[in-house]
């Protein structure tokens, strides 16, 4: 039978390692003895709870209110859950924190899953909070985003010279004009709605495409900007309305046929907009709506940069004198040489620093669930063309806009025509030695946080090389931890570059011949040359 709060009384279990009280200086843990932790999720009279049993017994001051606490991932295998409470006024304390520690990973994710689950009931069931609030007025953005977090993101975006600087990124604003303009036949009639419109430029280009209405939702002060820009293009603004607010939390009068987004963040998923592009998927869209773009794919390659690795390790020199001013710095040596190497490096690179052929990593946005985006594994595995020393990861993206007429792809490959994005180079603090043809593996692992962005596990291993390669052994391996949130910006503008007006359209690409379902796909030739026949390139 239900309860009055719309969520039945159920429960769900999980089996730990361990848990543990945080504090500000220790972790006082509460599994001292051999004897698992069982997690326990339940829901009577209208309050949702996560509890933690030891043979059988309740442990008494690790209970948690699903309604009003988050969940982070500290790490493969370890997660903090932080209950909310809240004090007189509008801010909010987080008072009390609970480190749950998981068996392995399978039951880190599921244990997640359900945690977001429970919390998706609460929300639909607008359970009433203890202070009288009710839990269904705080969108899913606001559960996952940190608050301070979220109120930078909006002032940037709410700038006139950063939607500038996007704008005069010719590649980036002229693949989205030719997509959209080269597929009339989508967008004539139809309805469409403008996932974060920034300046409005997008529902234009969908405007002057024939749509019959365009809904440019933009959250941050843009919006503002949006309404004049759209009002100085009379013959194209009683077609567009321009809707203030989070797609998370507006309605919309009708359903839409087209989404249509520049959702890409520094290796794609960098700011998780792409998750608020699924969120309006689900909420807006009809069935079999077409989505601009569709798919994303992030490549990856092994390279050698010896500059670029010395430059980051002597970083960390200043932190080597012995009497600076009379102190000793000495002692912070180490923590700001693996600081400086976890900063991922923004930069323009030459694709002939690439040790191997490159692979890429799928996502279907018709398909993919926003939880898929939470966290990202990807198995890591190449042939090393030269013998060299491998420094870490070269990673870019493109993306496809799959129209019923033509297809494009926006591309941020090196050797490609630079683009604000530029691309992404992971560099290990210990490079690895490999010979040519010599097999290199690893994992990419990324895990979202509320700042927008992800942690970064990265790990590459070579393989023995001759006789002993049969026993399959591991010759050396190395690993770090980034954090996408806080790069290195090596470059400060796009490389330049020339935009003619009579240039040849891009050439197009054949639906069958795109890979949409594989993980790993080799795409090598993303790098070669532009030729007479081969490539599609947007001069």
């Amino acid at each position: 039978m239900d309860d009055s709060s719309g969520l039945k009384p159920k429960e769900l279990e999980f089996t730990l390692a361990a848990v543990s009280q945080f504090s500000s200086s220790s972790l006082s843990s509460s599994s001292s003895s051999s004897s698992s932790v069982i997690a326990r999720f339940s829901a009577n009279s209208g309050v949702a709870e996560l509890r933690f049993h030891r043979d059988s017994e309740f442990i008494d001051g690790f209970n948690v209110d699903i309604g009003t606490s988050q969940l982070f991932k500290l790490g493969p295998v370890q997660s903090l859950c932080v209950s909310e409470i809240s004090g007189a006024g509008k801010e909010k304390s987080y008072s009390r924190a609970v480190t749950i520690q998981f068996r392995n990973e399978d039951e880190s994710r599921d244990f997640h899953s359900a945690f977001e689950q429970w919390q998706k009931d609460v929300i639909q069931a607008g359970i009433h909070l203890p202070n009288g609030a009710i839990a269904a007025s705080k969108s899913k953005f606001d559960y996952k985003i940190e608050p301070s977090s979220a109120k930078m993101y909006f002032h940037y975006y709410g700038q006139l010279l950063h939607q500038q600087n996007m704008l005069q990124d010719y590649v980036r604003t002229g693949t989205y004009y030719a997509a959209v303009i080269e597929n009339r036949v989508d967008f004539t009639g139809r309805v469409v709605v403008d996932v974060g419109a920034g300046s409005g430029i997008l529902s234009l280009f969908a405007a002057q495409a024939g749509a019959k209405h365009v809904y440019a939702v933009e959250a941050s002060e843009m919006a503002e900007y949006a309404r004049k820009l759209i009002a100085g293009n009379p013959a194209l603004a009683q077609r567009i309305t321009v809707i203030k607010g989070k797609v998370e939390e507006v309605e919309l009068a009708e359903k839409a046929d087209i989404l249509i987004s520049e959702p890409m963040g520094t290796l794609l998923v960098n700011e998780r907009m792409l998750e608020s592009y699924i969120i309006a998927r689900d909420r807006f869209l009809v069935p079999n709506a077409k989505m601009f773009p569709s798919i994303g794919r992030i490549h990856m390659a092994p390279f050698s940069d010896e500059y670029l690795f010395v430059e980051i390790a002597n970083k960390a020199l200043f932190w080597q004198q012995q009497n600076y001013y009379g102190v000793d710095l000495t002692p912070l040596y180490g923590s700001a040489f693996q600081g400086y190497f976890s900063q991922p490096v923004v930069d323009a690179f030459d694709p002939r620093l690439l040790v191997s052929p490159p692979l890429c990593h799928v996502i279907d946005f018709n398909e993919i669930k926003e939880e898929d985006l939470f966290e990202i594994d990807i198995p890591l595995k190449f042939i090393a063309s030269v013998g060299t020393r491998v420094h870490g990861l070269a990673c870019w993206f493109d993306v496809l806009f799959n129209g019923s007429a033509v297809q494009r792809w926006l591309t941020t490959a090196p050797g490609a025509p630079t683009t604000h994005w530029y691309q992404i180079q992971c560099v290990l603090s210990q490079p690895i030695y490999v010979m040519a043809g010599q097999e290199i593996t690893g994992r990419l692992h990324m895990i979202a946080h509320n700042a927008q962005s992800y942690t970064m596990y990265l790990s590459l291993s070579a393989k023995m090389w001759g006789p002993g390669a049969v026993q399959g052994g591991i010759l050396q391996t190395a690993s770090g931890k980034l954090d996408l949130k806080e790069p290195y910006y090596r470059m400060s503008q796009p490389q330049s570059y020339t935009m003619a007006q009579d240039q040849q359209p891009q050439q197009l690409l054949q639906a069958q011949a795109i890979p949409i379902h594989t993980e790993d796909l080799d795409e090598a030739e993303l790098l070669q040359q532009p030729s007479e026949n081969t490539g599609p390139q947007l001069q």
